[in-house]
């Protein structure tokens, strides 16, 4: 379809999700979307690269990006996820920021400023996005209008706030209702329901991942990557759809291996099995998933493997290996 055979009342907005680790981006994301796209898992740090997640209402098109959380860290692995974060503003129409009630408010707000260093007034419009309201009791209660004056002083850019929680639904509607009455006509990006910039491959990659943090010792998954070695699509004996994945688990020490794999293999299954599951539903498709761990030390300082994982250099990136 061209973009001039579109619709016209086509309109589209682009907004970034950001806020520190664990604080509901990649929830709100599946919430919107109607579906499990973004990993989540209980550990802190799970999402790594940004990518667009894309769901319609009506002739509005809605682009999230979603961030990886802001934390600091030297170590290279996270400057470059950081600077995933970062680039995620860049551009948008409006930042959705948001912010744990179940947590200092106030401090959340001073350490996003603290780590886009001195750019909040450079900032588009932004939005507090209040989360885990049903983990407060009486959230409808708190002094918010006073806590957002008091956040405005420190973040220019903040137009206005939302109290939510992606687990009971609340509000989640007055949010969706705000972006598409904040959206610009123009020709929509994603065509032919298309609803992320990323392929199957690279979602095939987080959900093995997810499935991986989910089930090791907390230690571990932070150490560990997930790379796919060949992924074919084709149509079985029978025409169903099948897709034939091969993927590496890297991890930095061979006892980190041994955990991975598992007694007689019973962990590797496990981490396939659950992931097979998730694929598979992704596809609408036979699944075929052959995984392997492999020792690769130090490889979040590996440049070659960083770029394989999607994470370029970032402007403060040391100097790392070269080689595979």
């Amino acid at each position: 379809m061209l973009l001039t055979d579109q619709h016209p009342d086509n309109k589209s907005i682009m907004a970034a999700i950001v806020g520190a680790p664990n604080v509901g981006k990649s929830s709100l994301v599946n919430y919107l979307l109607g579906m499990d796209l973004s990993i989540v898992t209980s550990k802190p740090q799970t999402t790594r690269n940004k990518f667009h997640a894309v769901f319609t209402v009506d002739h509005t098109e809605v682009v999230l990006v979603d961030t990886p959380g802001l934390h600091t860290s030297s170590q290279e692995l996270n400057k470059r996820i950081n600077q995933q974060a970062v680039e995620g503003v860049d551009g948008v129409d409006v930042n959705l920021l948001l912010i744990d009630l179940t947590k200092d408010i106030l401090e959340q707000i001073k350490a996003f400023k603290d780590f886009i260093g001195g750019k909040e007034k450079e900032l588009s419009k932004t939005w507090l996005v209040f989360t885990k309201s049903d983990r407060v009791e009486n959230a409808e209660n708190m002094p918010l209008d006073k806590v957002f004056d008091q956040a405005k002083e420190v973040i220019p850019a903040l137009e206005r706030y939302f109290v939510i929680s992606t687990k009971s639904g609340d509000n989640v509607h007055l949010l969706t209702a705000a972006l598409c009455d904040n959206a610009q006509p123009g020709s929509h990006l994603y065509l032919d329901g298309a609803i992320s910039n990323k392929n199957q491959r690279f979602f095939a990659t987080e959900y093995i991942r997810e499935q991986a943090f989910d089930l090791l010792k907390d230690e571990l998954p932070y150490e560990m990557a997930v790379i796919i070695d060949e992924y074919k699509d084709f149509k079985d004996k029978t025409g169903a759809f099948t897709s034939h994945i091969s993927a590496s688990i890297l991890v930095n020490r061979p006892s980190q291996r041994a955990i991975v794999v598992g007694s007689k293999g019973s962990m590797i299954k496990e981490i396939g099995t659950r992931a097979r599951k998730k694929i598979a539903a992704m596809t609408d498709g036979k699944v075929h998933l052959n995984l392997h761990v492999k020792v690769s030390p130090k490889w979040f300082k590996n440049n070659f493997v960083l770029e394989e994982l999607g994470l370029p250099r970032a402007i403060n990136s040391a100097r790392v290996w070269k080689q595979k």
